[in-house]
């Protein structure tokens, strides 16, 4: 079972470096230049992918790996107030877009992650963020879903299964984060 699941994995990431290798070049170049004028990036996800939207944000607060200046990085996938509060008064599907409302500028940038490129509340906060003026990275799986159109870049990863999505989503993080670590 494990070598088949290592299998599994090296076999996705291969097709990801064949195929998305000049995406992810150009989702570094939208967070760069997001970090170097001043913004911020706005990120948010549902179950696992909430996490990982937590984990890239840690990341530019924090630091990836060299000490370097906090960076502008909110998972608005933290917040229970906020987002109970929305849920409640508004439903599910806004808990972020309202939350973009609030706290985006233009010149920002949003990225949203769903595996299946579906998720409503992702869709509403990508149509809010388009609003705002933001520029807007998704991540996603499968075909990609509706986040296609509404996205000026969607990262597809190209698998059906969620498990090989997030391992390839969290890697591409990171790689966006080493990308905003070199600008120091």
């Amino acid at each position: 079972m494990v070598i088949e699941e290592l299998l599994a994995h090296q076999k996705v990431l291969q097709s990801v470096i064949d195929t998305l290798t000049g995406d992810i070049e150009t989702a570094c170049q939208m967070m760069t230049t997001t970090i170097k004028n001043g913004n911020k990036v706005l990120l948010a996800g549902n179950g696992g992918s909430a996490a990982d939207a937590q984990h890239i944000a840690a990341e530019l607060s924090g630091r990836f790996v060299k000490d370097r200046k906090a960076l502008p990085g909110i998972a608005l996938t933290t917040d229970t107030s906020a987002i109970t509060s929305i849920a409640n008064d508004y439903g599910y599907d806004f808990v972020f877009s309202r939350q973009l409302a609030a706290l985006a500028q233009p010149g920002d940038l949003f990225i949203g992650i769903s595996t299946s490129g579906n998720s409503q509340g992702i869709l509403n906060a990508f149509m809010t963020a388009k609003e705002m003026n933001c520029k807007t990275l998704g991540l996603s799986g499968r075909d990609g879903g509706k986040m296609n159109g509404l996205c000026d870049l969607n990262i597809i990863v190209p698998s059906p299964i969620t498990a090989r999505i997030q391992e390839m989503h969290i890697l591409i993080g990171h790689i966006l984060c080493k990308a905003v670590d070199d600008l120091f």
